[in-house]
């Protein structure tokens, strides 16, 4: 006992140092440097929170961005996946909610400040390169959803005004509803200025939940011969890049948090909007896939029958696209107005607004091109599950979680569900887009 030497480590990247330097009667090591909660409120490292939101606001604009139409996909996971991909979903919820509280703690660690994206956040933790892939893949969320909004509102008016002269097909609806919300887009500064429309879309969406439900359970006597499946393993990867879509929203968390007066109050904030999502997307994937099958229909209002209930399904997912496409757009356009420097600060007062004005019309323009060219919701939908949000909400968190606190410094069992993720999103990113590409390939060779 004279010769030895006790090692101890303080830190998660301190190295160990001797008991001759530290006595062995020290409190217990603390998991982290300190606690990310310790930078709260600091004037020279949090943002400005003197008018922030409440938690509801918050707990809303996490529902409006989340919920919406990957809300009316779900029947058509089961449909692909079978009875079992209820239980894919709740793991995905359930991993899902453990990234969207991590994901924030990683802006509080590695810096002398606190970071304002998520883009930011992978800078820090593996420098320029890890940025730029975090951007690419951020991309395809917050451009790709947009752009999938664009193509269903399309279809949709074009559906509400079938036999009458407004029928002037899907495209030319698309490009109506692009240039009317390019204005108002152009002139939004803040996400603040979007907590109505994120209201609203709750709103709507509840509702359109229920007519759904509603209706499919009317209409459960006229279908007979259907077919259900426990489990189809083929259909899982693909199920995987819709679940992924229906789940995401970690690009806009930051911007969520930031708007926080209370911002501690987080992790209970988000766990409780994705479990609200979670019991929506199981209310109507149940009933929609025991009612229709294998032929349940993404989005599921075009499976039921045409009359009251399919009519105001189809008017509440238009409204609720109207409220949430600005949502990704802005915070898209928002994160990349930081990085080129257009502010105020910079350019004075009528610069700032041109420049913001025209790279916002180039972004409306971009997505609207794709819409247009590219008019095939389903597949689109795969596509960009399995691109953006597999990687975005299960493998970005993870790997910038353990590179900014450590990995050595953490529980066996945190470790292994770790892993476990990693393993679904990239299930999810290779298997689902190659399904979705050759969805794809299907619908135009069809």
């Amino acid at each position: 006992m004279g010769s030895e030497k006790k090692e101890y480590s303080t830190s998660f990247d301190s190295k160990p140092i001797s008991a001759s330097v530290i006595s062995p009667e020290l409190k217990p090591i603390k998991r982290f440097p300190y606690d990310w909660k310790d930078k709260l409120f600091d004037p020279d490292f949090d943002v400005d929170r003197s008018n922030g939101g409440t938690a509801f606001t918050a707990y809303y604009n996490i529902v409006c961005c989340v919920c919406g139409t990957g809300m009316l996909s779900l029947p058509s996971v089961l449909a692909s996946g079978g009875w079992s991909a209820l239980t894919l979903l709740l793991l995905c919820w359930w991993m899902t909610s453990y990234c969207s509280t991590i994901l924030i703690q990683c802006l509080y660690y590695g810096g002398s400040y606190r970071c304002k994206t998520v883009h930011e956040v992978a800078t820090r933790a593996f420098g320029r390169i890890g940025g730029y892939l975090s951007l690419f893949f951020n991309a395809w969320i917050l451009l790709g959803t947009p752009t999938l909004y664009f193509v269903l509102i399309g279809e949709n008016l074009n559906d509400l005004c079938q036999g009458t002269a407004g029928e002037i097909g899907a495209v030319y609806w698309s490009i109506i509803f692009i240039v009317a919300i390019a204005i108002p887009f152009a002139f939004m500064k803040t996400m603040d200025s979007l907590s109505w429309t994120s209201l609203l879309g709750v709103i709507v969406t509840f509702a359109t939940t229920l007519i759904c439900v509603i209706v499919a359970g009317l209409d459960r006597p006229n279908q007979t011969n259907v077919v259900h499946e426990n489990v189809i393993w083929e259909g899982w990867p693909g199920a995987i890049a819709v679940i992924a879509f229906s789940l995401g929203g970690n690009v806009v968390y930051p911007n969520c948090e930031a708007a926080m007066k209370k911002p501690q109050q987080w992790p209970m904030v988000s766990v409780i909007g994705l479990t609200t999502c979670a019991l929506l997307y199981i209310m109507i994937a149940v009933p929609g896939y025991l009612v229709y099958g294998e032929t349940a229909q993404n989005p599921i209002y075009n499976s039921i029958p045409n009359g009251v209930g399919r009519t105001l399904a189809i008017v509440l997912v238009t409204v609720n696209i109207i409220v949430s496409a600005p949502i990704f757009l802005g915070s898209f356009a928002l994160d990349l107005e930081i990085m080129m420097g257009i502010t105020v600060e910079r350019l004075g007062t009528k610069k700032e607004f041109l420049f913001r004005a025209l790279w916002r019309i180039f972004l409306m323009v971009f997505c609207g091109v794709i819409a247009c060219t590219v008019p095939h919701f389903s597949p689109l939908m795969s596509l960009f599950g399995a691109v953006g949000y597999s990687t975005s909400i299960f493998v970005i968190p993870i790997l910038c979680f353990w590179k900014l606190t450590g990995f050595r410094n953490k529980p066996i069992y945190e470790i292994a569900w770790g892993f476990l993720i990693l393993l679904m999103g990239i299930v999810g990113l290779v298997f689902g887009t190659w399904d979705a590409v050759e969805s794809l390939i299907a619908a135009y060779t069809s």
